[in-house]
């Protein structure tokens, strides 16, 4: 299954791909990942060692390395990994906390967003007077949020009627977090970023063509979600 999206999402990365048959491929392979994870997490539930809990350190490339990580933190998140920012000596990297199975899927899908998102920033016409910079981190903010938003709804989808697997992913849950806090006892939850560019909108936008989940239900919640 995985194989499969890694050749969905990379077609969908490919710049001659329309918008339109990139949304399709998106789709689907959001759809997959989502089914994926619900596999994984109900097969671990009867043999644990199948799946265990792990991390990965994620390095996050300039420019504009902050906001990158925010993208990647946006995709963790829904996929039920948690996440710790480090900042050394100018560099970004997110530690990255999960089951295997949801690790893995976050790595697969925020490597393919990240290619998306230059895409679309690059396409993205920063408006007569506006700082470049400030432009272009709050773009990204907004495609972050709309994917996080997709995301979310997608993972909800995909487990909704499966007997008790509200209980199996808060049992999973808890094993991810007492992980992360045992490899970082004291750390503290980052300041809300305050941005200035005005490009969050368009950003969102080009989130929400991605059809992260699929459905014009999904994508009504996104928009109300920016206001």
């Amino acid at each position: 299954m995985l194989d499969k999206v890694r050749k969905l999402l990379a077609k969908a990365e490919d710049p001659a791909c329309s918008p339109a048959e990139a949304e399709a491929l998106t789709a689907k392979a959001t759809e997959l990942i989502a089914k994926y994870g619900v596999d994984q997490a109900l097969l671990a539930a009867r043999d644990p060692a199948r799946d265990p809990v792990v991390d990965r350190m994620i390095e996050v490339p300039s420019p504009y390395a902050t906001d990158k990580a925010g993208l990647l933190v946006g995709v963790a998140i829904p996929l039920r990994c948690r996440t710790v920012r480090l900042t050394r000596a100018g560099s970004v990297a997110v530690h990255l906390f999960g089951f295997d199975s949801d690790v893995t899927r976050a790595d697969l899908l925020y490597t393919s967003l990240l290619v998306q998102a230059a895409h679309g920033l690059a396409a993205a016409a920063v408006p007569a007077g506006q700082h470049p910079a400030a432009f272009r981190r709050s773009w990204l903010a907004g495609f972050a949020a709309a994917v996080t938003t997709r995301l979310r709804a997608a993972e909800s989808a995909a487990s909704s009627g499966v007997h008790s697997m509200d209980l199996v992913l808060a049992d999973r849950s808890g094993a991810v977090e007492r992980k992360r806090d045992e490899a970082y006892p004291t750390a503290r939850l980052a300041r809300p970023r305050r941005l200035t560019g005005d490009g969050g909108a368009s950003g969102f936008a080009a989130g929400t063509s991605a059809d992260l989940g699929g459905g014009a239900h999904v994508a009504a919640r996104t928009r109300n979600a920016l206001a």
